[in-house]
């Protein structure tokens, strides 16, 4: 195997060999769900599970194990809870389902684990008993607080050193803590909100310990990938590495770590404020989930990626582009030719997607010049298991041409009558009248095609 990675903790690319090829382990931060999910939290899904399908591929499905977790206790989901006057679970189960919908309609695939943090409040409780145990961390009026000097190498992930760090997002401080950056593994919960017994008193997790939680019960104490979205790095993976660290007698949390760049909108950062938060659930209402899925894997996930309403319909025109290359092999029976050697090298480079894109568009572009029956399989074989591995060319390609763009206000049937009546003007020589027929089409956002086939359409874009 000649798997490289990008490893977060050393700052290069690193040989990806598993601690155990049989049983391969990954993790990425999933979402904490009182809300719908934006583009940004879309990014981590997208190239996470381009990076088990290529695990997949290259060691067998069966020996990956993938975990993406639900976040369903925070502050934020108990405050939208009351403010609906509903338990957090109706919160929780509505953005879960939605969440999991929206990144289906993306080509993400589920995860083989999908931990919960409620489901994992026990392992909680047994790992801060001991780090208490070991002195690092104490009590403090019903909070349990990860002591952060006690641990010397807090900062190594990040790159932060402990003197000049400023306290992180979610981060409290309050009077009670010995340090300043001391984070909150326990909280104290009132009569209306959700808790559980411990030692410490009723109460609920703090965010960083979650993940630490769930990782040890379902994945072990040391695992291979553990990824998530750079703004997770400090103070969330910092923390989780520091907690981990101590409560495994010093063992590695991860083998490698991954963050993908942020998302900016318009070249601005995403934001409440500014008003250019973009769901993902209006998006598809806009664009194809695929369409969605090509625009973020158009530039490197290490990378910031600019998101423009202009790069979206240029990933509708790629994909159409590529789907038309199928079209035109729709009488062909491919060929079993497994991934193109050069789809795999660019991906098995730190998931290259721009070349691996690339490629997949040489591709196209032979099967648009393929000649022999023998061309003609062997091409469309290899745009179909390079398009599996991405997540693209998932659908049929005239059922693409129907549907790309989000146009379900296209009345299909009213398509069809006007290219029969422009097809019936053109045979009687009034091309005056098919003029006409086409630019009807035309202002209905139609686009169409004539061809040896006869007349193919699908949603301009």
């Amino acid at each position: 195997m000649t798997l490289k990675l990008y490893n977060s903790l050393t700052r290069q690319k690193e040989l990806f060999t598993p601690q155990d090829p049989e049983r391969i382990t990954m993790y990425v931060c999933g979402p904490t769900v009182y809300n719908f999910s934006h583009i940004g939290n879309a990014r981590p899904a997208v190239v996470f599970d381009l990076l088990a399908r290529l695990l997949r591929h290259l060691y067998g499905a069966e020996h990956l194990v993938y975990a993406r977790n639900i976040t369903d206790i925070e502050d934020k989901i108990i405050k939208a809870a009351q403010a609906e006057g509903v338990p957090i679970s109706a919160i929780t189960d509505k953005y879960a389902d939605i969440y999991r919908a929206d990144m289906g309609a993306l080509g993400v695939l589920p995860p083989d684990i999908e931990p919960h943090a409620t489901d994992t409040v026990d392992t909680m409780i047994t790992f801060m008993e001991r780090l208490i145990a070991a002195g690092h961390a104490y009590e403090a009026e019903g909070h349990v607080l990860f002591h952060v000097p006690s641990f010397k190498e807090y900062g190594v992930l990040s790159r932060r050193d402990q003197d000049e760090m400023e306290a992180g997002a979610r981060v409290e401080v309050a009077p009670y803590k010995k340090n300043p950056f001391d984070f909150v593994l326990w909280k104290p919960s009132t009569a209306e909100q959700p808790g559980w017994e411990s030692p410490w008193g009723r109460g609920r997790p703090g965010w960083h310990i979650e993940c630490s939680a769930m990782i040890e019960k379902h994945l072990g104490e040391t695992i291979d990938i553990h990824g998530g979205g750079i703004d997770l790095q400090f103070p969330h993976h910092e923390n989780e590495v520091a907690q981990s660290t101590c409560a495994h007698g010093g063992k590695a949390l991860a083998r490698f770590w991954m963050h993908n760049g942020f998302v900016n909108i318009e070249k601005e950062k995403m934001s409440k404020s500014l008003g250019n938060v973009l769901l993902v659930h209006e998006l598809l209402k806009e664009a194809p989930g695929e369409a969605i899925r090509l625009a973020l894997l158009n530039g490197h996930y290490r990378q910031p990626l600019d998101w423009t309403g202009e790069g979206l319909k240029q990933a509708k025109r790629m994909l159409d582009r590529l789907y038309g290359a199928l079209r035109a092999l729709a009488d062909v029976e491919a060929a079993e030719t497994g991934l193109p050697d050069g789809v795999l090298a660019a991906l098995e480079d730190d998931l290259n997607t721009p070349k691996a894109l690339a490629e997949l568009f040489a591709l196209a572009k032979e099967a648009n010049t393929a000649a022999t029956p023998a061309d003609k399989a062997r091409v469309k074989g290899q745009l179909l298991a390079a398009g599996q591995i991405i997540g693209l060319l998932q659908q049929d390609p005239e059922a693409w041409f129907e549907q790309a763009g989000g146009s379900a206000h296209i009345d299909a049937e009213e398509v069809e009558r006007l290219i029969a009546a422009r097809i019936d003007a053109r045979k009687a020589k009034d091309f005056a009248e098919a003029d006409r027929l086409r630019d009807a089409l035309t202002e209905m956002g139609v686009a169409i095609e004539d061809g040896p086939d006869g007349t193919k359409w699908r949603v301009a874009g």
